[in-house]
């Protein structure tokens, strides 16, 4: 059976659907997906996927004509089934308009438009979630991906050209929703400083200032930093950064995409959570991960997502999270080996 799976959420979510692409892929054979082009990297090396589609729903695939034309060519390849993660009306017509003869999706979601209606859990994990949709409860909850031979390669040249050995701690302080955004790291690395373990930064070119920040608090901590510091933001691919990660002793990040990275690749992670709960169903999987949030606040959470600015102007949920606490993380993974 030829099957589909239309997921065009954000990075992070793609990443929590490979769990149910591997199961497709052990029912139906290995699927093709269509995804976004920032997304596209991630899966067209996983071994459950054939072939990815990209979709640029908000360039130049935009509109009703750029729906209709990629609903031509998957009506083309003549799938017999599509599943549909994402609860997107878009993506309910994509399948439609494709004319997918079995098309599965969420209740909740838009069920006019599918053949299979499954429902949605409420509470759980994403992950546990997305494999409802295909009725496997039971499966392999861990999120994977597969990095190949040249993204390895590019990552240690990265890491020999600034002198880092490998179980460094990768800091990944940005997020597209600016209330996520903890203030804290540059701190956290000037104290990381003195452990004498590298510090890689990471994140996407819209993150380059953050990395910067980070990497003159090094410079100008005291006592005079051990550890060198690399600002990877915006100088290595999306796959490239999972390799950077799969290498680290550990990962402190906001809720965002680098935390469902870290998970793939098998790396602790701290995952810092502010406007956002763990409760949503983001929170790392793995044994000996942690999350920290500030408990007490009534107003949180505020939102799905994080706004783009605290709604009572304060952000106590983000700067009542002091680098103490994080630092005390971080050592309870063992990822810090000397500590002055």
């Amino acid at each position: 059976m030829t099957s589909l799976a239309i997921q065009t959420a954000f990075l992070g979510d793609v990443v929590l659907t490979t769990p149910l692409l591997r199961v497709l892929a052990q029912r139906h054979g290995a699927v093709d997906i269509v995804t976004t082009p920032a997304a596209a990297p991630l899966l067209e090396t996983h071994p459950a996927v054939r072939a990815v589609i990209p979709y640029d729903k908000r360039g130049a695939d935009a509109g009703v004509s750029g729906l209709l034309a990629l609903a031509r060519r998957l009506r083309g390849a003549q799938y017999e089934v599509a599943y549909l993660p994402h609860q997107s009306l878009r993506s309910a017509l994509l399948a439609r308009f494709a004319g997918i003869p079995r098309r599965v999706g969420y209740a909740t979601g838009w069920p006019f438009f599918y053949t299979e209606s499954r429902p949605r859990p409420a509470e759980g994990h994403e992950v546990d979630r997305l494999l409802a949709l295909a009725d496997a409860a039971d499966a392999d909850r861990r999120p994977t991906l597969s990095v190949t031979a040249a993204d390895q390669a590019a990552a240690a040249r990265v890491l020999e050209g600034a002198g880092i050995r490998e179980g460094f701690v990768v800091l990944a302080p940005g997020s597209i929703w600016a209330t996520k955004r903890w203030p804290g790291f540059a701190p956290l690395a000037a104290r990381l400083a003195a452990t004498g373990d590298g510090i890689v930064v990471i994140g996407g070119r819209e993150d380059r200032a953050l990395g910067e920040e980070i990497v003159r608090a090094v410079a100008g901590a005291s006592p005079a930093p051990r550890s060198a510091v690399l600002n990877a933001c915006g100088e290595v691919s999306l796959r490239e950064s999972a390799a950077l990660i799969g290498r680290a002793g550990v990962l402190v990040t906001n809720d965002s995409a680098p935390l469902h990275l870290a998970q793939a690749m098998g790396t602790p992670t701290v995952a810092l959570f502010g406007p956002t709960v763990p409760a949503f169903g983001f929170a790392p999987l793995n044994t000996g991960d942690a999350t920290l949030g500030v408990n007490a606040l009534a107003c949180r959470p505020c939102s799905k997502h994080g706004p783009a600015r605290c709604p009572l102007g304060h952000h106590r949920c983000m700067t009542e999270l002091s680098v103490e606490q994080v630092l005390a993380t971080i050592e309870e993974t063992g990822a810090i080996h000397r500590r002055d």
